[in-house]
């Protein structure tokens, strides 16, 4: 008898090996219920990336369904600020084929200061200073073209910006 209780420990812990990664559990207050998600703060100067970033946050948390997600600050259970702090676009591949040296890729960064707070209390449920994300984008054969490849990369940085931070804010990880 007690072998076949060593072996059935073995199995269950045999079939427990393995990577995953998961997060600890929830960390937000079952009490909020609406949450306020004013307009970031832009001091990065570029026009539009605050309404953009803002907007990919509200419709991040509206996907958990479990909260009512309003610009407003007032009549909330919790609130998200932020403040983007920074953008940046800069060449990372070159290509000199027609004799002339000109980048044919780019990668554009945002960094962003951002708290999420219960109402009523005075430590964050989450802060971090400095969070920010990634995104790459090639230039293709016409450089007529940067401007729209540019657009379509903020908009896959804002969404994935935003996917990061809400699993950040509500996932233990």
């Amino acid at each position: 008898m007690r072998r076949r209780e060593v072996l059935a420990a073995a199995a269950a812990l045999a079939s427990g090996c393995g990577y995953a990664l998961q997060g600890r559990g929830i960390t937000t207050d079952a009490s909020i219920k609406r949450i306020g998600v004013p307009l970031f703060k832009d001091r990065s100067g570029k026009l539009g990336l605050d309404v953009r970033v803002t907007q990919a946050v509200m419709e991040e948390l509206q996907k958990r369904g479990r909260f009512t997600i309003v610009r407003e600050v007032t009549n909330v259970d919790a609130v998200v600020e932020g403040d983007i702090l920074s953008w940046n676009v800069a060449p990372v591949n070159f290509s000199s084929d027609t004799g002339m040296t000109q980048a044919t890729r780019y990668a554009i960064s945002i960094t962003a200061s951002v708290v999420y707070r219960k109402i009523g209390q005075k430590e964050p449920i989450w802060a971090n200073d400095a969070f920010s994300q990634r995104d790459e984008y090639d230039m293709g054969e016409n450089a007529q073209n940067y401007f729209d490849r540019e657009m379509l990369s903020i908009e896959r940085l804002s969404a994935a910006f935003a996917r990061s931070l809400v699993a950040a804010m509500l996932e233990a990880f």
